[in-house]
């Protein structure tokens, strides 16, 4: 083994110990008796646990495998995060896919492997990389969408999902088969001479816009957010919570790996782009979720308005812009999973019920979860002074710095906007008449719950810490 090999190992050590993994509970599942789901998904989560574990504190920087790969605290930041999300997802499922008949052990192995691409996404250092993690993470993640077959929806939600995904990777690949010819280079960093050496070409111009469409519909941002109410509303509901947070936060790191480093001397090309669809989906966001009866479409369309909030960030092309993604998309994931276990409990005669309209009088009925989901809301719409408000604050600021006003104070419209139909939901649980009760729900689901809201509400806190490390992060490209 030579020592470039080796030292090329050692940094991909925690993708390695998911994969290892994978592989062994891959077999533990073919050889177990009876259902072992809840068992293979346990112990998914403690594989993860200690990958993160592993990566936080055993783990060095540098780049390996000819510089396809880096490993820098930008990196570590969103692999952490991550982690987080993926663990959270799969803890989330172990009551729900008993109760739902899917408690397979393929579940969570799937789960594992696109989870490796979403790591290897945020570490990607050339097109190559770019490419192969990306679609490591789509396949398994096309799998999932449809992983209960016994429902119609689902599989449904799977199709979708494969053939307009499919859509977008071809778009993508056009897109790097256009800067490979004009720049001659796969790596980022010689694409950006590359760019900066010879001017503005219209070729490379064309690819970035291909590539950029087809990562912007990873993370459902408008206009290529179609799939997203669909396959939100007919995959399983942890599955939804999984969709809603690895893979955009994967997708946000290799998007920002990417306009920083190989874009970078193209930037007023592509802060045009990113203005755009971060307006195009705080709109649609906005607007489009006022009429939705289902509440994980609204949360698709919810997810649509974040997005297009964390963009306003990246538009700034700054330090400062950088840092209020990265913190932006630490709140949005802990709220996001405090609002999935919500709707996960949302359980009444055996049966998980999905409309707005049965959390009727939930106040009456069980006034703690109505308080706790009270402030995720709020937090979701950006009332001061919890998490959401520090979120939308920090990217705000940087677009103001940026001189980018008009894109500051649509953001501010449209969440004034999209405040409404979370503050509807708020009035049907606090002033409506109780539409019945649910079931207690598991130790699991209290917890993240618990902790989701304790995030929010406290996060004005203990929040600097974060900034900190978001700070550090960000210096990783300036």
């Amino acid at each position: 083994m030579t020592p470039e090999l080796s030292t090329s190992l050692v940094l991909v050590t925690p993708e390695l110990i998911i994969v290892a993994g994978a592989l062994v509970l891959l077999m533990i599942g073919v050889f177990s008796n009876g259902r072992p789901g809840a068992l293979v998904t346990t112990l998914a989560v403690l594989v993860m646990a200690v990958a993160g574990l592993w990566l936080a504190f055993a783990t060095g920087e540098g780049s390996a495998f000819g510089n396809s790969f880096v490993l820098d605290p930008f990196a570590r930041f969103m692999k952490l995060l991550t982690l987080a999300g993926s663990a959270v997802a799969l803890v989330m499922s172990i009551g729900y896919s008993r109760a739902h008949k899917f408690d397979t052990f393929e579940y969570p192995v799937l789960v594992m492997l696109s989870t490796v691409g979403m790591l290897l996404m945020a570490s990607a250092n050339d097109m190559i990389a770019l490419y192969l993690s990306f679609e490591l993470q789509s396949l398994a993640l096309y799998i999932v969408a449809a992983i209960n077959r016994d429902s119609l929806r689902s599989s449904e939600a799977g199709l979708k999902y494969f053939v307009l995904g499919a859509l977008g990777t071809g778009m993508m690949l056009y897109g790097v088969s256009l800067v490979y010819g004009y720049t001659g280079s796969v790596d980022f960093e010689v694409i950006a001479s590359a760019i900066s050496g010879q001017g503005r070409q219209i070729g490379v111009l064309f690819g970035i816009v291909f590539i950029l469409s087809g990562l912007v519909f990873k993370i459902s941002a408008a206009p290529f957010h179609m799939w997203t109410p669909d396959v939100y509303e007919g995959a399983p509901t942890p599955v939804t919570a999984f969709f809603a947070v690895a893979p955009k936060v994967a997708t946000m790191a290799l998007i920002l790996r990417l306009v920083m480093e190989a874009f970078q001397p193209a930037a007023s090309d592509w802060q045009q782009i990113i203005v755009f669809v971060s307006i195009a989906s705080m709109a649609l966001g906005s607007f489009a979720a006022i009429g939705q009866r289902n509440i994980k479409r609204l949360m698709a369309y919810s997810s649509i308005g974040h997005m297009g909030f964390a963009l306003v960030g990246l538009a700034a092309n700054s330090e400062a812009g950088v840092r209020g993604v990265l913190i932006y998309m630490v709140i949005y994931v802990a709220m996001t999973l405090g609002v999935f276990a919500f709707i996960i409990a949302m359980r009444r005669n055996d049966e998980n019920v999905e409309e707005i309209g049965d959390l009727a009088g939930l106040s009456q009925t069980n006034p703690i979860m109505a308080t706790i989901m009270t402030l995720m809301l709020f937090s979701l719409a950006g009332i001061p002074w919890l998490a959401g408000f520090w979120a939308k604050w920090y990217v705000f600021l940087a677009a103001i710095d940026a001189n980018l006003y008009a894109l500051a104070i649509i953001g501010v419209l449209t969440s004034v906007v999209a405040a409404f139909y979370y503050l509807r939901i708020i009035k049907i649980m606090w002033f409506d008449e109780p539409a019945g009760g649910f079931q207690p729900m598991s130790a699991e689901l209290r917890v993240i719950l618990g902790l989701s809201g304790a995030f929010v509400t406290f996060y004005v806190l203990f929040g600097a810490p974060i900034g900190v490390m978001a700070q550090a992060a960000a210096k990783s490209f300036f």
